[in-house]
């Protein structure tokens, strides 16, 4: 083994040819970027979407629709999932902390209770907000439905 005998791993190199190492590499002078212009110059990058100067397609597409920075996201919890929780904890008291530690909702998640499904045990259930149809339910059942 020499020297001159040494070559890399098979794969473990992709370039062929040496950008930039004068001119009898074939790749010297402009180095394939070309000739002016920001794309030529060390440092340059390009912002995300920029089209070379072409006014961009987010820009050019229209924009519709209306995004209300004052809702309020619920996460969405059926009277048939509280009677399932209730059946395999045999739990009365349903609260907020209750439903996270069943992972059906996160510490800063809201929590609406809605009326599909059945109920059959009595159960107090402590949320952000209630539908009509599950505080009948409910109450039906002679629990109690308090809003945070």
């Amino acid at each position: 083994m020499k020297l001159q005998n040494l070559t890399p791993a098979a794969g473990s190199t992709h370039k062929t040819k040496r950008i930039g190492r004068g001119e009898g590499s074939g790749r010297g002078g402009t180095s394939t970027r070309g000739h002016k212009g920001a794309q030529s110059r060390s440092g340059y990058s390009h912002k995300k979407g920029f089209e070379g100067g072409q006014m961009p397609m987010q820009r050019r597409l229209p924009k519709f629709g209306f995004n209300n920075i004052n809702r309020i996201e619920y996460k969405a919890i059926n009277i048939s999932t509280l009677q399932a929780i209730a059946d395999k904890t045999a739990a009365t008291d349903i609260t907020i902390e209750t439903l996270i530690k069943a992972g059906l909702a996160s510490k800063n998640s809201r929590i609406k209770v809605l009326g599909n499904g059945t109920l059959t045990a009595k159960l107090n259930v402590t949320a952000h907000a209630f539908s009509k149809s599950a505080i009948a339910a409910i109450e039906a059942q002679q629990g109690t439905a308090t809003k945070l």
